[in-house]
């Protein structure tokens, strides 16, 4: 069934994609418009008012919060009617991501309960299972953690040893060891921990409930951020678990570790955006406030700079984040279809489908974030150093995004190892591209003449591809099976890989936007698409750079070393006038508006 795609994982790099087959966020329904004003509403009379008691880890706060957005059916919002959910979109429930990303720890909090912490369950349960446990996570009466990570293993996650022994009466599984960094672990009624039965190699899944006899805790995890998220080490004592409550079959541990941490990193691109788009109102007002040499600092250029790249970060971030959330969608409704395939199992294929895709959107938003609150801190200058400013929070909690869900560095090698794979075992044809990019070396020309607005950026996308596509090649070739000992040449394709998929998805919304937006308007999205393509075409000839010099392949260097110079080479841009009229409307209005 994966042919009848419209897109595979991996693809968008050898495939030209139109706008009209991409969805973008000025196409939500009205339904969802309320879904995300119903979050708005309860982050500003709920949270945002109690933001200092979260962060003390008031008795109880937290717990209370995630039950009231679960009275509110914000935690079901994706999972089936029969259990208590909305039965809605997954595209919905990024959008509901989106706005609850927001809240610093509440976000936290809330994206472990509704993701790792839910859909293990949701999606690879058994009907009982869910009738006991889903129905009443959806609703908020019971909380949920997801207990992988233990001290010896991090990024290595299948290398734990906590241990599962079937009981002599073959009742129970005994289970023993300990993990840690368990977000919610504090609160949590239900946890879903991974274990090796016996002496198996691989994880086998459990549903653990938190009040049964011989789970220990430690003390809460004093943390650098996201103070307020209940953090901590969970000890598991001969824990007698119920045969019914092993999760999947015995062995799917690890496949239902992978496939849910797709999920968690796809979400956590969305996540981050409420983050920002928050820190940039508070840029934006702190500089339309602060007089410094007898004016308003949002007068100065370098402001509007950092300003209009808060935006320009923002905006590409969450073009790429809701074309492959809709992507995963349309997979699943073909999966679905699929004999012998429940809807579990087919919405997690879909995110396995797009492993790739996920990876892109955890590293470049979260890293888009991390720069959005380091420049609010410093647009705020000595007040954003201060604890009473919101820029310490901000800052502080946006840190461990790059942590969570995998490293960044993990991330950026499973985004070029997962499409090299991909076009390896033929899922794609990706070598075969690759392939007639490498022949096209030989007679290359500097000689494009211009040919409109869109086919120029069409034009440079498809040469950044090209890039890519001839350095994966060339680096297979040379490494071969040991190219996954060679990092930084992955995390240079990788970076490249990653600007490609922002660019074109970001080109594809603006060119969809031509008829949505008034032409005042429409022009500032295009000065935000031209000051990206231009600034991606120098990361992307510095990453290229870094590569062809690192494989060291004499008889190709020239070559490429050549390609990298056309395929690279943009039209220039006025960036600091494009940067200017884009911090212009935000000062105007006083807030993100894009």
């Amino acid at each position: 069934m994966e042919e009848n795609l419209t897109i595979k994982g991996g693809e968008f790099l050898i495939k030209q994609t139109e706008a009209n087959e991409i969805f973008i966020p000025e196409e939500f329904d009205e339904e969802q418009q309320m879904v995300a004003q119903t979050c708005d509403d309860f982050l500003e009379t709920e949270v945002f008012p109690n933001l200092e008691r979260v962060d003390e880890q008031e008795e109880g706060l937290m717990e209370e919060l995630v039950k009231k957005a679960g009275e509110l059916g914000l935690l079901g919002i994706s999972f089936p009617e029969e259990y208590e959910g909305f039965g809605q979109s997954f595209v919905t429930s990024m959008l509901a991501s989106e706005r609850m990303g927001a809240a610093n720890s509440f976000a936290v909090a809330y994206s472990a309960h509704t993701g790792i912490g839910s859909c293990p369950i949701a999606y690879y349960g058994d009907h009982e299972q869910k009738q006991k446990y889903l129905s009443k996570l959806a609703t908020g009466e019971l909380t949920g953690a997801y207990c992988l990570t233990e001290p010896g293993s991090g990024s290595d996650a299948n290398s734990g040893k906590t241990k599962a022994v079937l009981s002599e009466d073959g009742k129970h599984y005994i289970l023993n060891g300990q993990k840690m960094w368990i977000t919610n672990g504090g609160f949590a009624d239900v946890q879903t921990v991974f274990a090796k039965i016996d002496n198996d190699r691989v994880y086998s899944a459990f549903i653990v409930e938190s009040q049964w006899d011989g789970i220990t805790y430690n003390p809460e995890e004093k943390k650098m951020g996201i103070k307020g998220s209940s953090t901590r080490q969970i000890f598991y004592n001969d824990v007698k678990v119920p045969v019914e409550n092993l999760l999947g079959k015995r062995g799917e541990g690890f496949r239902i570790a992978l496939n849910i941490l797709h999920m968690g990193r796809i979400k956590l691109g969305g996540n981050v955006l409420g983050g920002a788009k928050r820190a940039i109102d508070q840029s934006v007002n702190y500089s339309n406030e602060r007089k410094q040499f007898g004016q308003l600092i949002s007068n100065f250029g370098s402001i509007k700079h950092k300003l209009a790249q808060q935006a320009i970060k923002t905006f590409t971030s969450e073009s790429a984040v809701y074309r492959v959330s809709r992507n995963i969608d349309e997979a699943y409704e073909i999966y679905k279809n699929m004999e012998g395939c429940d809807v579990g199992r087919a919405t997690m294929d879909a995110f396995g489908q797009f492993g790739s895709e996920a990876a892109i959107m955890k590293v470049f938003a979260s890293e888009a974030l991390d720069y959005v609150v380091d420049e609010e801190v410093q647009i705020m200058g000595g007040m954003g150093f201060s604890a009473e400013m919101p820029a310490d929070r901000n800052y502080r909690d946006s840190r461990i995004n790059r942590i969570f869900e995998g490293t960044n560095e993990i991330n950026r090698i499973l985004v070029t190892d997962t499409i090299i794979k991909r076009g390896q075992k033929n899922h794609v044809a990706l070598f075969e591209r690759a392939k007639e990019v490498i022949a096209e070396l030989d007679n290359l020309k500097d000689d494009y003449q211009s040919k409109g607005y869109f086919e120029d950026k069409r034009h440079y996308v498809e040469n950044f591809k090209k890039v890519a596509l001839m350095l994966m090649e060339v680096a297979v070739n040379k490494f071969d099976r040991k190219l996954v000992h060679e990092q930084e040449v992955l995390n240079s394709i990788s970076d490249i890989l990653m600007n490609v998929y922002v660019a074109e998805s970001s080109m594809l919304r603006v060119q969809k936007l031509e008829a949505i937006k008034p032409a005042e308007m429409y022009n500032l999205y295009k000065d935000m698409l031209d000051v990206y393509v231009f600034e991606a075409a120098s990361v992307i000839y510095k990453h290229a750079l870094d590569a062809v010099h690192s494989i060291e392949d004499e008889a190709m260097t020239e070559k490429l070393l050549n390609a990298v110079k056309v395929y690279t080479k943009v039209a220039g841009v006025n960036t600091k006038d494009a940067r200017r009229r884009i911090a212009d409307k935000l000062i105007e209005e006083n807030k993100y508006v894009f």
